[in-house]
């Protein structure tokens, strides 16, 4: 089998020739850090592993005033160019910062300007100030929000292109300036997840209302998706994750809207993976019943997480394919080649049975032992049906 075909086979819970391994993302620091700046494809070719060529880019509807942000020409990071309006004006200013750099991201409305404070280094951005203040900010954002579309002929280009090397993978449209694939996840980049729980208490009806606002963006652009020739698009965020919320709180504010798009994405003909990254286990039916295609990261204890691969298995082996898995920050760092071997083989055999299960470490990694890499590629490499 090429790697496109394993997936597709492993995504489908069936048995390839062989175990699919891969990554989650390549980090473009690691790569720079590393690896002397290769390409992703590069890594893919080094290590001898199953590639994924993450392409993300929106389109705009112009009948509805929308156009490209003028002064958004370079995309970052699994970033596609923002769409704007007359009514939906990006600006951002710098901020000065002795460690950091920092920006102020602002979106000019007719009645409001709304904006949060992003900071970044070398491996990562993240928010220190939250766009969302008031309550009533959500109102602003539904009147005046643009609703990016796939560009589903540049989608289609960069999967032909690709051919079958590998995974075409992309994630469902994010908030502007910062934001995560699942609804409660981008709420949590607007709001703050300590701000969010409180308030699935004192207020859930507004909860409710700010969910349902990005759920509706998101939809339309899930809608935009028919005939896009993507393999898998990913949805959710570790801040649905156990380890962060209960069970109760997910399946009253996670779950429906989630689910929702799930659908949605189904019927536009696309398969969907649940992003889990932390706790799992109290939840794994609960994920599985919102009907993805497949689950991640299961993961580990040692990094966190809480996953039991080979209780996991047993409970939703048989309804979803299961992609992640491995202890990066334990096995690409600090140990020995046969450590690591051993470790791989111990997830194919806890998860593996049976084929629907891609091997993976759950989530990124910056720092790694090129000799460990090597030794977790060649491992999974041997573990065939």
């Amino acid at each position: 089998m090429n790697s496109k075909e394993r997936f597709i086979k492993t995504l489908e819970g069936g048995k390839a020739d062989r175990m699919p391994v891969t990554t989650h993302h390549i980090m473009p620091s690691f790569l720079d850090n590393h690896m002397n700046g290769i390409s992703n494809q590069d890594f893919f070719d080094f290590f001898g592993i199953d590639p994924v060529n993450w392409v993300m880019a929106y389109q705009y509807s112009s009948d509805k005033g929308e156009y490209f942000d003028p002064q958004h020409t370079e995309m970052g990071f699994l970033e596609a160019r923002r769409v704007c309006s007359d009514n939906w004006r990006i600006k951002l200013e710098p901020v000065e910062d002795p460690k950091y750099v920092t920006q102020r991201f602002n979106i000019i409305t007719p009645e409001k300007k709304l904006s949060m404070v992003l900071q970044s280094n070398e491996h990562t951005t993240w928010v220190v100030e939250y766009l969302v203040k008031e309550k009533s900010d959500i109102d602003i954002i539904s009147k005046y929000m643009t609703y990016p579309l796939c560009d589903v002929q540049e989608i289609n280009n960069a999967a032909d292109e690709f051919g079958v090397k590998g995974l075409i993978r992309g994630h469902i449209s994010t908030f502007d300036g910062f934001g995560q694939p699942g609804c409660w996840q981008d709420a949590v980049c607007l709001f703050g997840i300590e701000n969010l729980i409180i308030a699935t208490f004192e207020d859930p009806a507004w909860v409710h209302a700010f969910l349902n606002v990005l759920k509706e963006r998101k939809k339309v652009y899930i809608n935009s998706l028919k005939g896009a020739k993507y393999d898998l698009l990913e949805l959710g965020g570790g801040d649905a994750s156990t380890t962060v919320i209960s069970p109760d709180i997910f399946n009253e504010f996670v779950a429906p809207y989630d689910s929702e798009l799930i659908e949605a994405a189904h019927q536009a003909g696309q398969r969907i993976v649940y992003h889990t990254c932390g706790g799992m286990m109290p939840i794994l039916e609960d994920i599985a019943a919102m009907k993805p295609d497949a689950m991640e990261t299961f993961t580990p204890i040692a990094m966190g997480g809480d996953i039991n691969l080979k209780e996991a298995k047993q409970r939703i082996g048989d309804k979803v394919c299961m992609i992640g898995g491995f202890d990066q920050y334990h096995y690409f760092t600090g140990c020995t080649e046969q450590e690591t071997g051993n470790e791989v083989r111990r997830c194919f055999k806890e998860a593996g049975d049976g084929g629907g299960f891609i091997l993976a470490p759950s989530d990124h990694f910056f720092e790694a032992d090129l000799n460990l890499l090597k030794a977790f590629a060649d491992e999974a490499l041997k573990c065939t049906y």
